[in-house]
């Protein structure tokens, strides 16, 4: 049996939402491994502008190789929350959340990019923006008690990869973090984040 990786089954999710013309954007770990460190994941998530009207074709595009409920769909639409669809060869998950109405979550959406997800493919899709993981994964991590060191590694991994080539709009994300209730959190991941390029640095020097 051919064995199918995590980045193909989402890809395959990816060319059915291209297909039916349905707005998206991969975040989560695979946008983080993107823009910072890579890393192993269990699933993938997305963000998406789903119908009602686009249920019954998502359905059909997708149920010959996913577990995918189509009233799980309709509720996750009517309550602007998530769904997930299974690949039954590898069992792995993708998560779609659906695209809420919060300003943040609108202009973050505009914003997203087409990026590479490996180096060595040449496929490009829909990736939120590195200021985007940055503060995505700091509400997260706040949400969850900030017990999480996967989600807080992940932003340092970011801050750290963005910095050195001076991508980051530190303006921006001062603004949002501020108005999310995370911005002692993005200071203390920046400070963080620095000390380990220092580090780094000091270390190749000697």
């Amino acid at each position: 049996m051919t064995m199918t990786s995590p980045y193909d089954v989402l890809l395959r999710v990816v060319e059915t939402l291209d297909t039916l013309d349905i707005p998206y954007m991969v975040a989560g770990s695979f946008a983080s491994s993107v823009h910072g460190v890579p890393r192993m994941t269990n699933d993938a998530d997305m963000v998406a502008e789903i119908r009602l009207d686009h249920v019954v074709p998502l359905v059909a595009n997708l149920q010959d190789e996913f577990y995918v409920d189509g009233e799980m769909i309709r509720e996750a639409i009517r309550r602007r929350t998530s769904f997930n669809v299974i690949h039954l060869q590898s069992m792995f998950k993708v998560d779609v959340f659906l695209l809420k109405p919060r300003t943040f979550d609108q202009i973050e959406f505009a914003r997203r990019r087409r990026e590479g997800l490996l180096e060595d493919r040449e496929e490009k899709v829909y990736v939120t923006t590195p200021e985007g993981i940055i503060l995505s994964k700091l509400e997260w991590y706040r949400m969850g008690g900030e017990v999480s060191g996967r989600q807080y590694r992940d932003v340092l991994g970011v801050i750290r990869e963005q910095s050195e080539s001076g991508a980051l709009d530190w303006s921006y994300l001062t603004h949002w973090a501020g108005q999310l209730g995370v911005e002692d959190l993005l200071e203390r991941a920046r400070g963080d984040a620095l000390d380990e390029l220092d580090t780094a640095s000091d270390l190749s020097d000697s």
